[in-house]
């Protein structure tokens, strides 16, 4: 059985160094604040999400004709198809088509799907040299470090870090955590490794399905590269990235770089829909549990855009990062969608969040994430996955909201305790709280009987009921 991940005591770990808790804050809530500036230049905005959430929601309703128009129309141009039931048939399938081609070496674009898939540790296994040509995901890579971000891998890292690891890996400047230095040092390693690629792997943003066309976006060039330089592509594609139309695309573009990072739009945006001259195109739809998820409570989660907006506004990833969940997906996302990979290993994870909504409030295709997180919550403690001390302070609430009468005495139980307990006990770790706050001065009395005091008081000297 699988280890629970601890997102708390990693977490943690992360909050205790304060220039990286900082650093990490303070990028991510200006992603945010962007995102709020940029959306209030549209007074369609709220009607543009709106639209979104409803087209995806039809695309999921119809996925299957969708996925077979897709299909069609990629054949139809030489586009050659697979289909993945599960992460190992993807893996398979892509190592497959490399030997088949007799690859040694690829370049890879960012891509959750493949890393969902753990396709690169695979690879790499069975004698495949894979190189990240996302820098973000490249420095990862480098380190050795799954990412932190599903927009910006490497958001966690100080500029120091970075130079540190060009240094051990690049044979770089340790000294020098210029940017434009370091940029310099991965376009300088990355162009030879380009040039010798034998294959290129992206990932996609939006599957078109009435033209047959594969939409990326990115900011960096990189895909581009990937996809027009090696003789061989392969494009990985979880099944609900399907959109009807091309006159669906423009809407989610609008949504895609406003909600993730503030900016009008992406620098590039590419369309694939053939294979250059000489060059071969294999498309893997994975499946990996989303035709399962579509039939159950919390199928809408299938409508993200990964564009990781409900991570840069949640308070809890801000100060955390996402290496603390220590899963492909992180933030209120990964809550709401990792225990549906393994409940056991992630049924912690849906009760690091403090509920403040937030991440509902900003999905650009209205993804219920708090109502979703609930969800997993309860399923967790039904299927006796949660944590004994969760399930004893879960109890003894239960018992004291029985009725306003258990309520009253739990209170006075409760004031009683924090005024006549030592500080050894209330503070120790037994309480959470304790390690970072002090308990407070504790009153005199409970809010309900000073209330009553005061309420009758002012009867009394009114004569009236207020």
């Amino acid at each position: 059985m699988s280890r629970q991940v601890n997102q708390v005591k990693l977490g943690a770990e992360f909050i205790a160094d304060t220039p990286h808790r900082e650093s990490n804050d303070r990028c991510l809530w200006a992603a945010r604040m962007r995102r709020d500036k940029v959306a209030n230049t549209l007074p369609e905005w709220e009607e543009m999400r709106d639209l979104a959430s409803e087209i995806k929601k039809n695309s999921l309703s119809h996925l299957d004709e969708y996925l077979v128009q897709f299909e069609e129309n990629l054949k139809s141009r030489g586009i050659i198809v697979h289909w993945a039931e599960s992460a190992d048939d993807h893996n398979d399938i892509v190592l497959d088509i490399l030997r088949s081609h007799d690859v040694s070496t690829l370049t890879k674009g960012k891509s959750m799907t493949m890393d969902e898939c753990a396709m690169r540790e695979h690879l790499e296994k069975n004698g495949i040299e894979v190189n990240e040509s996302d820098l973000g995901e490249r420095i990862q890579q480098l380190d050795n470090q799954r990412d932190s971000h599903i927009v910006m891998p490497a958001i966690h890292k100080l500029r120091t870090d970075v130079a540190r690891i060009f240094a051990d890996k690049l044979g770089s400047d340790p000294s020098n955590d210029d940017p434009v230095y370091l940029n310099s040092v991965m376009r300088a390693d990355m162009r030879k490794r380009y040039v010798k690629a034998q294959a290129g792997m992206i990932g996609c943003n939006y599957a078109v399905a009435d033209t047959g066309t594969v939409v990326m976006c990115s900011n960096e060039g990189d895909v581009d590269i990937c996809a027009t330089i090696p003789p061989l592509l392969i494009i990985s594609i979880g099944i609900e990235k399907i959109i009807p139309s091309q006159k669906d695309l423009p809407l989610f573009l609008r949504l895609l770089s406003r909600s993730s990072l503030g900016y009008d739009i992406t620098q590039y945006t590419s369309h694939i829909s053939a294979p250059a001259q000489g060059q071969d195109i294999h498309v893997v739809l994975l499946d990996n549990g989303r035709s399962e998820r579509l039939g159950q409570s919390y199928w809408e989660i299938l409508k993200c855009m990964r564009c990781g907006t409900c991570m840069n506004t949640c308070p809890v990833f801000r100060r955390t990062s996402g290496i603390s969940y220590d899963a492909n997906y992180m933030g209120p996302l990964g809550l709401a969608l990792m225990p549906s990979y393994d409940l056991h290993r992630y049924a912690r994870l849906p009760f690091s969040c403090t509920h403040c909504g937030s991440c509902g409030d900003v999905c650009p295709v209205k993804i219920p994430l708090p109502e979703l997180i609930f969800y997993w919550r309860q399923v967790v403690v039904e299927n006796h996955e949660s944590l004994f001390s969760h399930d004893l302070e879960e109890g003894l609430m239960g018992m004291a909201l029985r009725n306003s009468t258990d309520l009253q005495h739990a209170e006075k139980l409760g004031l009683w305790a924090l005024r006549h307990l030592p500080s050894a006990i209330t503070e120790s770790g037994m309480n959470p709280w304790a390690e970072w706050h002090k308990n407070p001065i504790p009153p005199e009395k409970t809010f309900r009987e000073w209330y009553k005091e005061n309420f009758s008081k002012e009867n009394d000297e009114t004569g009236n009921d207020k």
